[in-house]
Formats: structure tokens, C-alpha cells, sequence
């Protein structure tokens, strides 16, 4: 017994980046998917923030807003779990090389990038079928797939459309993550330097200031490609079986010849009340969770 104390205290390090942002990612989901299903109805052109909650409300009840979840918190187990633990063991790895200093932003950024790609790898399958499940009840009651939860919804992807089809529009998913994640991930890094070296605040203000900041960058880095990726994923083949779009390029051009630039932006207001609260409550809860580890010893 006293042998296997090294080896977990070995394991352990780096471990725990990967267990805390899958866990911080976890407990965020469950206080904004309201939040996240009005917004996919807004970007499927159901209206606006106020028409979608009230019909949601009049012809599905309270339960609509909770659709999905189960695939929700499976997107972060993989998605959050990758991302947030990629990117403190790549930072990490990168403090190691430049002698213990801190980063300079564009390494941040780099940092955040690889590891956006890494947790869309990764997430792709379960973003998919959130996707699906989140946009089903806005289709015809013939055209609908009913999916009861998140494994339902991926086998039956793998088992009626194939395998590779559980990464279907990952292109555009692992795009945007990269740009969401360089956004988040090394503007909170570098507002927590700011916050508490340049301005001298505390703890809870550090946290805050920079989880507001992070939110912001995020949002305003994502919501193009998010849009796109939710066009893609949500399409269904015509009558000729026909797909609207022919993958992502294809579906940038024509959203820009109908509607404009401005077309990539749909429910921004919504989009960032959901992105910035949503990436607030990660580092807040990442912040706890990492507190309750120091005071248990781990």
C-alpha cells in the first residue's frame, strides 16, 4: 500500500486539469440550458428571444427548456474535459520552457487554440446530438427523431447513418472551438495576471473580472462559426434528397448572398447572455472546486 502512494501522487497532477474542467463545464450546463435552447430556436428562426420562450411555454411546458441536457452534459464531459485539461497542461508545459515567466498573450492564444481543437475532436459526437435533440420538436411530427436521450441519440446516428456520421459538420464545430476557446481561454489567463498584478484586486474580484472578460472574448469570437455549425448539423435532405448545403464554405456563401455579414450574427443578444454567463460560472466553479481540492489536500 505504501508504494502505490507515489504513483497516485504522480497520476494525480495530471489528472485533476482534465476531472476539474469537466466537472466546473458540468455544473455551468445545468444552470444555462434554458439559456442554450432558446437560443438554437432563435437561430432556426423561430423569432425572437421573447416569442420562442413563450411559445416553448404554451406548447411544451417548462420541461422544453430542459431538452437535451442529458447530451449537454455529455458534450462537456468530453468537450470541457478535453479543452480545460489540454490547455493547462500545454500552459503549463510552456511555463516550464520560458523558465517559469508568464506567457505572453499570443502563446495564450495558441494554447487555446490547440486546445479547442482538441476538445472538439473529442466533443463533436455529443455536440451533434445535443443539436438534434435541441432543434427536433421545430420539425414536422413526421420528420422528427424522437431521440429519448443522449446515448439513444448516438446510436441511432452510428447505427442509421454510420459511424462517421457522429462527426458530421465537425469541420465547423472544431473551427469554432478554436476560435471560442482562444477567445476564453487566454483572455482569462491574462486578465487574472492583470487583475491581481496590475490592479492589486482580490480573489473573488480577480475571478470575476476576468471570467467577465473571458465571456465576452468568447462570445464575440464564436458566434459566426457557431452559426454556421448549427445550419449544417440541424439540415435534413429535400424531397430529391437533396441537402441545403454542401458543407461549410457552401453554406458561408449562401447565407451571405441572402442575408449578409450580419445574417452570422442571429440572436447575438441571446447568444452572449448565454456564452458569457455559461463561461463565467466555469471559472467561478473551476475556482471552488479547485479551493475545496487545496483544503482537502489534493
Amino acid at each position: 500500500m505504501g508504494e502505490e502512494k507515489p504513483k497516485s501522487a504522480g497520476v494525480w497532477p495530471t489528472v485533476k486539469p482534465f476531472v476539474n474542467g469537466g466537472a466546473s463545464g458540468m455544473l455551468a450546463t445545468c444552470v444555462i440550458q434554458p439559456i442554450d435552447m432558446i437560443k438554437v430556436r432563435i437561430q432556426l428562426g423561430q423569432g425572437s428571444a421573447a416569442d420562442v420562450t413563450k411559445t416553448m411555454l404554451k406548447n411544451e411546458g417548462i420541461g422544453a427548456f430542459y431538452k437535451g441536457l442529458s447530451a449537454g452534459l455529455l458534450r462537456q464531459a468530453t468537450y470541457t474535459t478535453a479543452r480545460l485539461g489540454s490547455f493547462r497542461i500545454l500552459t503549463n508545459k510552456a511555463i516550464e520552457a520560458n523558465d517559469g515567466k508568464p506567457l505572453p498573450l499570443y502563446q495564450k492564444a495558441l494554447c487555446g487554440l490547440t486546445a479547442g481543437a482538441i476538445g472538439a475532436c473529442v466533443g463533436s459526437p455529443a455536440d451533434l446530438a445535443l443539436i438534434r435533440m435541441q432543434a427536433d420538436a421545430t420539425l414536422p411530427a413526421a420528420q422528427r427523431r424522437n431521440y429519448t436521450n443522449a446515448f439513444q441519440a448516438l446510436y441511432r446516428i452510428a447505427a442509421d447513418e454510420g459511424v462517421l456520421a457522429l462527426w458530421k459538420g465537425a469541420g465547423p464545430t472544431v473551427v469554432r472551438a478554436m476560435a471560442l476557446n482562444m477567445g476564453m481561454l487566454a483572455s482569462y489567463d491574462q486578465s487574472v495576471e492583470f487583475f491581481k498584478d496590475s490592479l492589486g484586486c482580490g480573489e473573488a474580484t480577480t475571478v470575476i473580472g476576468a471570467s467577465s472578460v473571458s465571456g465576452f472574448f468568447a462570445a464575440a469570437c464564436s458566434l459566426p462559426f457557431d452559426y454556421v455549425k448549427t445550419q449544417i448539423q440541424k439540415m435534413q435532405p429535400d424531397a430529391a434528397g437533396k441537402f441545403p448545403y454542401t458543407g461549410s464554405l457552401d453554406c458561408v456563401m449562401k447565407t451571405l448572398k441572402s442575408g449578409g455579414p450580419f445574417k452570422f450574427y442571429t440572436g447575438f443578444p441571446v447568444y452572449c447572455v448565454r456564452i458569457a454567463p455559461h463561461v463565467m460560472m466555469t471559472w467561478i466553479f473551476l475556482n471552488q472546486i479547485q479551493k475545496l481540492e487545496k483544503k482537502a489536500g489534493l
